[in-house]
Formats: C-alpha cells, sequence, structure tokens
C-alpha cells in the first residue's frame, strides 16, 4: 500500500516542482550547470521540489559525502533549498537507493518512501521511480528485491570505499553499454502494474520517471505522467520537469 501524506504547507499555493533521472556525475558538467540553475533560479518560486530517484548516476553509501568532493558540492547545492523555506523531498531510484540519512541531513531532505501519495491543489497523486513498474524485467526484480533487503545493504556498505566505487563503476559501464542497444519493451512498465498501483492508492494521477521516455499517457486507471531524463553533455539537449499548480499538472522545458 502507497504511503501518503496531504500537502498543507505554509505556502501551499506556490507550486510544486518534480524532476527525475539527472544521473549527476561529473561525466556531464553541463548537465551539472543545469541541475545548479534550476535548484539556485527556476526552484525559488516554488512551495517544495520532489526528486523521484536518480539524482545521481551511483550511489555507494553516505560515506561519499566525505571521500568525493562532488558528492559534497551537490548535498550543498540542495540544501540552499531549506535555507530558502522550501521543502525538498529525495525518492531512492534504482541507482541511488542507499542515499542515506547522513545525505538527506546533509541535502536538507526528506526522504520519500515509493509509492508516495499526496494530496496537491486538491488532487490525489501517487508518486513512484518507476522501476517497480518494470514487472515484464523479471531479472531485474529480483534484483531489486535483493538490493533494497537492508542485511545485503549493510554486508555491502562494510566493504572498502574503493571496491565499492570499482563494482558501481563496472556497473555503470555495462548499463552504457545497453542503452547503445535498441530499446526493449522489457524496460518500460507494464499496463497491468501500472493499474494496480492506480487501484492500490486510489488515485487516478500517477507520475514516475525511470523510463526516459517523458510523455502524458491516458491509462485505464487515470493519467500517467512521466518524467524526463536530463543529459545536456551528450547530442540532443534533453530534461525537463514538471510543475504543479491551482491550474494542473504542466510539462515544462528547462531555462
Amino acid at each position: 500500500m502507497p504511503h501518503e501524506r496531504g500537502h498543507t504547507g505554509p505556502h501551499a499555493p506556490r507550486p510544486l516542482l518534480l524532476i527525475s533521472d539527472l544521473h549527476l556525475s561529473t561525466s556531464i558538467p553541463h548537465t551539472v550547470d543545469a541541475f545548479e540553475h534550476f535548484i539556485l533560479v527556476t526552484a525559488d518560486s516554488a512551495d517544495s521540489v520532489f526528486v523521484l530517484g536518480d539524482l545521481f548516476d551511483y550511489w555507494i553509501g553516505d560515506d561519499m559525502l566525505r571521500a568525493d568532493p562532488f558528492a559534497a558540492r551537490i548535498a550543498a547545492i540542495l540544501h540552499t533549498l531549506s535555507e530558502r523555506g522550501i521543502a525538498l523531498y529525495v525518492m531512492h531510484g534504482n541507482r541511488d537507493f542507499l542515499l542515506g540519512k547522513r545525505f538527506m541531513k546533509a541535502a536538507g531532505a526528506i526522504w520519500l518512501p515509493d509509492p508516495f501519495v499526496m494530496t496537491a491543489f486538491g488532487a490525489r497523486i501517487v508518486l513512484a521511480h518507476g522501476d517497480a513498474l518494470c514487472t515484464a524485467d523479471r531479472k531485474y526484480q529480483t534484483f531489486r528485491r535483493l538490493a533494497r533487503w537492508r542485511a545485503l545493504q549493510v554486508i555491502f556498505l562494510a566493504w572498502p570505499f574503493r571496491w565499492r566505487q570499482a563494482l558501481a563503476q563496472r556497473m555503470r559501464a555495462s548499463s552504457d553499454e545497453g542503452r547503445a542497444r535498441p530499446p526493449s519493451p522489457l524496460y518500460d512498465v507494464t499496463h497491468e502494474s501500472v493499474e494496480a498501483l492506480f487501484r492500490s492508492s486510489h488515485t487516478t494521477t500517477m507520475i514516475h520517471g525511470h523510463t526516459h521516455k517523458p510523455a502524458r499517457h491516458q491509462e485505464a486507471g487515470g493519467t500517467r505522467w512521466v518524467l524526463p531524463d536530463w543529459d545536456l553533455d551528450h547530442g540532443a539537449r534533453r530534461g525537463g520537469y514538471l510543475r504543479i499548480d491551482a491550474e494542473g499538472i504542466h510539462a515544462l522545458q528547462l531555462d
């Protein structure tokens, strides 16, 4: 059953902004610059910012904040939101599900479980990263269940930092090779999983990322919005966000 919360902050008339799949790393400097502009400029008039997973290309434990200056820099940029009275909510993705309490504190963020139901401007909306909806990929779903088993996470986090980093970089290289192949329907959401989430959440609006196929879909159970991934460093410029306000949900391009 999805977790649930109403949106009742002191600045409820201000818009909510939603992003996902930035995959931030030092290898995509233009994308990082766009992220910084989004946080410092675009989001300045927002009530809340929601990151629905895969903020980072990988996250191998909160000791990255100490070992990796880039990770510390991103957390510091995010923390400026809370300093300006803007709430920040962060959901785990398939790349950064090890983001923990130390990161959330450093970023001034509140962790969001997946899925999560919120009420915004009178509408009930279910939020998700999206990977759990890709149920045709049974191999990945098995990995996902194991990777989120706390006992295995404790064992992994006990490894030396350099071991974890080497494994993450190998997995990242394998993922990059996979993206070069033609897309497979295995890696998209299934209608059955989408309809099941609509039913269990008692909503008719869904927002998720993960698939890198931004669109507005009309499903049997309601409207499903897919957030875009961000990449301003390779080929055609990609990126954007959703804005929720009193007039509805709007898909917007980056400034």
